[in-house]
């Protein structure tokens, strides 16, 4: 791991894996745009921290996703942080059970088994009608960017840089993506078009690129999403119930699966399409000799 300066006093962390922002108060003091993946990821970030003898005063969190923030607890603890975060989403990770609502296809002790670490207090909430928050003393633009996740949201910092989050993803991930998550597809590529009217000088996706300009990025993200639900929609053939859809999904990506976990993040991804191409008109729900299943239109 190491810090890339960005512009100004925004720097991000790169793990590897994705881009994790900063924001330096001053030379002790930073602010983060979300905390990482536990597994894997918080050693070296803590070490990182340390080794830099940076003390993390808040937290500004695009999304409550397992690995955006997976360290929020563990940061809170050791530096007694503020954590802010969307309003939705920190309601989804204030408890085991509300954690439950999101991941749905599994059991409550699997919940709190796999990802009670989410589980964490949220200091200032931000709303849908704001626009900024200001944090120690720091202002920050907020873009809500919802579909990804339900209440994403893109944070451009005092050095006009904004942090995209997962609003898009590099090329580099689309180059190795069979099926990229959105939790509703529809209100993704919204966003994702929305992203045409931020104007910044730098911007930060975190899975994983620092961009001048993302223009492209955006046009080339969204014909990506569209054409997997294309390709989705071609493999539908007659009535199929949700589960056929995905066994012929799993079968035609060449999906590997090695555990229930795997399973059910495929059938979370998958169903954001089919309800996209239910909401589109490409494909209709119905009753089928008692079962729920879909057919083209």
């Amino acid at each position: 791991m190491e810090i890339k300066k960005i512009k100004g006093n925004t720097f991000c962390i790169t793990t590897g894996m994705t881009y994790i922002p900063f924001y330096k108060i001053n030379e002790k003091e930073i602010i983060m745009l979300d905390s990482g993946w536990a597994k894997g990821q918080r050693q070296g970030i803590d070490e990182l921290l340390e080794k830099n003898n940076f003390k993390v005063v808040a937290i500004i969190c695009s999304h409550a996703h397992v690995d955006h923030i997976g360290n929020n607890a563990f940061f809170k603890n050791k530096f007694n942080c503020i954590i802010a975060m969307p309003a939705y989403e920190a309601l989804v990770c204030s408890s085991v059970i509300n954690l439950k609502l999101y991941y749905s296809n599994q059991k409550l002790s699997d919940v709190a088994l796999h990802f009670g670490h989410m589980v964490c207090q949220t200091d200032i909430m931000i709303f849908d009608n704001q626009n900024s928050i200001c944090v120690c003393g720091t202002t920050f633009k907020i873009l809500h960017t919802p579909g990804h996740s339900p209440a994403h949201i893109c944070i451009t910092t005092p050095d006009d840089v904004a942090y995209i989050g997962d609003a898009l993803i590099s090329h580099e991930v689309m180059n190795g993506s069979k099926m990229p998550y959105a939790y509703i597809l529809t209100e993704d590529l919204l966003s994702k078009a929305k992203l045409y009217d931020l104007k910044c000088s730098k911007y930060i996706v975190a899975h994983k690129g620092i961009y001048n300009e993302i223009t492209g990025l955006i046009t080339d993200n969204i014909n990506f999403y569209k054409n997997r639900a294309k390709a989705i929609y071609t493999l539908i053939v007659g009535a199929m119930t949700m589960q056929d859809i995905l066994k012929t999904v799993i079968e035609n990506f060449n999906i590997n699966i090695i555990n229930i976990y795997k399973y059910t993040l495929i059938e979370r991804m998958l169903r954001s399409y089919v309800e996209y191409l239910n909401e589109t008109g490409l494909i209709v729900l119905n009753m089928a000799n008692g079962f729920l299943k879909y057919s083209k239109a």
